[in-house]
């Protein structure tokens, strides 16, 4: 996927495109954040966790490549699979500190609607930036590497980054959860 990305960045440079540059740069320095985190801080991530990681991003950055135009559910499938990725991300952190801190208790029922709560609301500050970006294009005649297309694709993205995070809240919390444990380990001292 890394070398894929690579090929995205280059064709974008030799195109002279700004958006297989940008989205493949990015979306390649997202892909090597495992490895980092296990570097820094001496967590291994499960490498599943760090195959849905780059699956996200390497889905989202082959949709600004072209798909999002050719194939009409690639944007579905790409908000649900990064609202499963904030979701895991807020469930791991909500979880972590939880499991860390004696004066903070989350039952785990809550945990349910706090993911999904935090991946709408995440959603929502994505559509905005989205929406952003398009005044900011038609002022300036500059080619965004996001768009937003309409009141239907916003409210088609809220109906997949739903899904995205209720299958996390529905079937993380089993898998995560060992995630959590193993970040209250290694980042907080325990007494």
């Amino acid at each position: 996927m890394q070398l894929v990305l690579l090929a995205l960045v280059g064709y974008g440079i030799v195109a002279g495109q700004p958006k297989p540059i940008t989205n493949g740069s990015v979306g390649l320095l997202v892909t090597f954040l495992p490895a980092v985190v296990q570097r820094n801080y001496n967590i291994a991530l499960d490498p599943w966790l760090a195959l849905w990681i780059t699956t996200a991003v390497f889905l989202h950055t082959l949709g600004s490549a072209g798909l999002y135009g050719q194939v009409g559910w690639w944007d579905h499938l790409t908000h649900a699979m990064s609202a499963s990725l904030i979701a895991a991300f807020g469930y791991t952190t909500a979880r972590t500190i939880d499991l860390h801190s004696d004066e903070v208790h989350i039952p785990g029922r809550v945990f349910f609607v706090y993911i999904f709560v935090v991946v709408l609301s995440f959603g929502v500050i994505w559509e905005l930036f989205e929406f952003g970006l398009d005044i900011i294009a038609t002022e300036t005649g500059v080619t965004m590497p996001l768009a937003q297309h309409g009141l239907d694709d916003t409210v088609r993205d809220t109906m997949f980054n739903s899904l995205g995070a209720l299958l996390v809240a529905a079937f993380g919390q089993a898998h995560l959860t060992n995630v959590a444990e193993t970040l209250r380990e290694r980042l907080f001292v325990i007494d």
